[in-house]
């Protein structure tokens, strides 16, 4: 059985991804439990730095690309009301306090936000239009590893494998800021493309024709102010 999973992980990119996922989620579990024996600045400051990290990424990379999508909006909405249930808890801590008890009280809520985030949250971004996990989710290991995501105003996906278009550009669209834009650069009308942004982000996106081919073709995509 480990055998056929482990070659599941290295062929099945949904797979590989939700595995690495849990992975992360399993160091977090871990090292909150590890320290219910510690200093309670200790686990304070665990909570204040590493987990608050883990859930400004989480929220960048997994929940800003389906807020907007009709399947997934409420999942998110929910997402993030544990996400700030957390961060409360955080900000309340008091580093003289018994740090088996900050332990307990963070990892209650923890538990079930990490959970939910693997047995709901991540099969839900596999299935919207244009949605790509392996993506998202090294999107993720960029932002916990210290790095940024790239948001330029240009993506040209004419040299893009055709697979790797929608993915890129739904990601793109994710981390616009309302009133932002970017443009998409391609060899043809992206008509599909558009339906794909109609039933993701119905009324929630802007898209205009700044060159109409017939060999470049440049959209302006935003999201509305």
């Amino acid at each position: 059985m480990p055998d056929v999973f482990i070659q599941a992980t290295e062929t099945d990119p949904a797979v590989r991804a939700a595995a690495v996922v849990r992975h992360i989620h399993d160091r977090l579990r871990n090292r909150l439990a590890s320290l219910a024996d510690h200093e309670p600045g200790i686990v304070a400051g665990f909570c204040s730095g590493e987990l608050r990290r883990h859930l400004a990424a989480a929220d960048e990379a997994l929940y800003a690309p389906a807020a907007g999508a009709p399947e997934t909006r409420l999942l998110i909405r929910a997402m993030r009301t544990t996400a700030a249930e957390i961060e409360r808890r955080i900000g309340a801590l008091d580093a003289s306090g018994d740090p088996a008890a900050f332990a307990r009280n963070i990892g209650s809520v923890l538990a079930v936000h990490l959970t939910v985030e693997e047995t709901v949250l991540l099969p839900a971004l596999a299935g919207p239009p244009g949605a790509d996990l392996g993506l998202l989710v090294a999107d993720l290991q960029t932002l916990l590893d210290g790095g940024r995501l790239e948001r330029p105003d240009v993506v040209d996906v004419r040299e893009v494998p055709r697979g790797q278009k929608h993915p890129r550009i739904f990601a793109r669209f994710s981390r616009l800021a309302p009133g932002e834009s970017f443009a998409l650069v391609n060899d043809h009308d992206p008509k599909h493309l558009r339906r794909e942004f109609e039933a993701a982000h119905p009324d929630a996106f802007t898209w205009d024709h700044e060159e109409t081919g017939p060999e470049r073709w440049r959209i302006r995509i935003g999201r509305p102010a």
